[in-house]
């Protein structure tokens, strides 16, 4: 479906610049817009320079605005065939004594895309929306007596005993990570996945109401060039690179054997350009990952070697609120149904990291992250 006019919140972001280079590519008409928030690019950030060739060539409008402007966006929607809504407070540890903005930015601001789609005239087609694995809290679980399991969220006294793994709530036995599918039961462990999981279901009832295509798209643990290394908020990759480029180890909660899976940002703009371009009806919910887990100790071993840095984890065997143990993606769906399938292993996705890292020079503001998070007894 080429050249649609597409509204891409948030597109001067991580995932926003990278998806914006593929729409071009694919000859699509884009609509860039972006609030330049000074956590993610900086105080006083310009347009990315990604953003501001296209925007010389042609190919692209970049409109600075934040998607909580009413006439703003009242404007935009009324010019464009589809939207992707990527614009998000984004942040687990940050969002636990944020609740407020969090809230006002990513339900606000998709309450306000939908009141608009309601109350005025328009030609959207589409709407896809970025969502999050950590709506799931904890990911599948198997037993090895027991079959399949859903582990209770871990308590405070286990935590507190350093016991970091689920636990079978039949047997009492360690529980074993499992791939995690779509129909798995959603327990947000945090304000940001609460606010992930109301942008999703919002859209989900609002399409299904109006007879609106929407499909929402769980990403998984992002990582990848562009990603902000000066956010102490941002995915574990870039937090762990910022440390290592600063000649600081980098800091493992719990044991660090906690996994996640680890996606490169250029699979996850493909993702984004598939769910654009598909004429499935109704809505849709599809995981976004690889299928496999990686542990965090193993992200930080990674880099150092290919940085060329001799540092290891430091492990801080404490347990920070909203964290949780172990989830990564059953990607099946969206292969069978998108035809999306990662395409970039892990080794090549950290080399293309650390190559563009070289040229970058972060200020390491993770420590003062984490005193805030020990002030407020978010960490224990």
């Amino acid at each position: 479906m080429p050249d649609q006019r597409i509204l891409i919140t948030g597109a001067a972001g991580f995932v926003g610049s990278h998806t914006v280079d593929l729409m071009v590519q694919r000859g699509h008409s884009v609509t860039a817009l972006d609030s330049l928030d000074p956590q993610v690019h900086g105080s006083g950030a310009t347009t990315p320079h990604n953003i501001e060739a296209h925007v010389r060539t042609g190919a692209i409008k970049f409109v600075h605005g934040d998607v909580r402007d009413r006439a703003l966006m009242s404007r935009l929607i009324s010019e464009h065939d589809a939207v992707l809504h990527l614009a998000a407070a984004v942040g687990v540890g940050q969002s636990m004594y944020m609740p407020h903005h969090y809230a006002d930015v990513n339900v606000g601001g998709t309450a306000l895309l939908l009141d608009i789609l309601a109350n005025q005239p328009h030609s959207i087609r589409r709407v896809v929306v970025a969502s999050s694995m950590s709506l799931y809290g904890e990911g599948a679980y198997r037993c090895g007596r027991c079959g399949a399991i859903e582990p209770s969220e871990r308590s405070a006294e286990q935590l507190a005993r350093r016991q970091w793994e689920p636990i079978c709530p039949q047997c009492g036995e360690a529980a074993i990570p499992a791939p995690t599918p779509e129909s798995k039961p959603l327990k947000s462990t945090s304000i940001y996945a609460s606010t992930k999981k109301m942008q999703e279901e919002m859209l989900v009832v609002f399409g299904k109401a109006y007879n609106l295509p929407v499909i929402a798209l769980r990403y998984f643990n992002i990582y990848g060039p562009r990603q902000s290394l000066n956010n102490p908020y941002t995915g574990v990759a870039a937090i762990f690179l910022s440390r290592l480029l600063n000649r600081t180890s980098p800091l493992a909660f719990e044991d660090g054997r906690q996994s996640r899976d680890f996606i490169h940002v250029r699979d996850i703009a493909h993702a984004n350009l598939l769910a654009l371009e598909s004429e499935l009806p109704g809505q849709h919910i599809y995981n976004v990952g690889t299928g496999s887990a990686t542990s965090v100790l193993e992200v930080a071993e990674v880099l150092a070697e290919q940085l060329g840095v001799p540092l290891s984890a430091r492990i801080e065997n404490k347990f920070r609120a909203g964290d949780i143990r172990h989830c990564f993606a059953d990607a099946s769906k969206i292969e069978r149904e998108l035809g999306f399938r990662a395409e970039i292993s892990r080794k090549d996705g950290f080399r293309d990291l650390i190559e563009w890292s070289r040229s970058q020079t972060p200020t390491d503001q993770f420590d003062a992250s984490l005193a805030e998070l020990h002030s407020r007894k978010l960490v224990s």
